[in-house]
């Protein structure tokens, strides 16, 4: 991602973030993104276990938009002068003021948590202002405008989550059970930590899909057509949901 999008990406941060709370300033506020972000995009938020990454590269060659998901790891690695292994051992992972300080006066590949969420928040915003994207988790629906983007959460009962760990993963039950907990706390702790929002609220989304009984090419299909209906003014995204669905 060019650093040229940056001095845009500081103006759409300042507007996102408008004090005044009035008519007017939500006005400007609307145009200002609606100017900024004039292609539409995906976030797709996931429960691990429940789907969300292929889903989320079926909807992106559906649509013929970007996957974006290691893209993240490597720009952040790049903007922080670390190796892409130091960043994705800190991805989407909450953490101490305490861990943080040990970590700086010891630790050489220690990456800040502020400069760290900061520099994703600039990644994501800037693939979100080129759009015509799909970009999994990071709190993508947070950080981006409501308005331009889909926001959907993937789910899956517990038990389905642990289930489809073993048969895809290769994870005993206990070990899918340990890693499901864990990555299902990382995430959910560093939205709250960083983000100052509950992850599992459903007002935080456009569209929350429980696939149980679903493929993922059925939910891909599902959220094509859920995506085209809010953005029904761009005549080339319903010629694209009248071909997926007679594929």
């Amino acid at each position: 991602m060019s650093v040229r999008y940056y001095p845009l990406i500081n103006k759409v941060i300042t507007s996102l973030r408008l004090a005044d709370r009035s008519v007017d300033a939500k006005w400007q506020q609307k145009k200002i993104t609606e100017n900024l972000f004039p292609r539409p995009f995906i976030t797709i938020a996931r429960e691990p276990g429940s789907g969300g990454k292929p889903i989320a590269k079926a909807v992106a060659k559906k649509l013929g938009f970007t996957f974006v998901d290691k893209q993240i790891i490597n720009e952040l690695a790049s903007s922080t002068k670390k190796s892409s292994a130091v960043i994705k051992n800190i991805d989407e992972k909450s953490r101490s003021q305490v861990t943080d300080l040990i970590h700086n006066l010891f630790n050489v590949d220690y990456v800040d948590d502020l400069k760290y969420v900061t520099q994703m928040a600039k990644v994501l915003i800037a693939y979100a202002m080129k759009g015509h994207v799909v970009i999994l988790g990071r709190g993508g629906n947070f950080i981006t405008p409501m308005g331009t983007g889909l926001h959907v959460r993937i789910t899956a009962p517990y038990d389905v989550r642990v289930q489809r760990a073993m048969e895809y993963e290769g994870y005993t039950k206990a070990q899918a059970k340990e890693v499901i907990a864990e990555v299902t706390r990382d995430r959910q702790a560093f939205i709250k930590q960083y983000l100052r929002h509950d992850s599992k609220k459903a007002n935080s989304y456009d569209l929350t899909i429980n696939t149980t009984h679903f493929t993922v090419d059925q939910v891909a299909t599902i959220i094509v057509e859920v995506f085209c209906q809010k953005f029904s003014k761009f005549d080339r995204y319903k010629a694209l949901i009248s071909e997926s669905l007679h594929r």
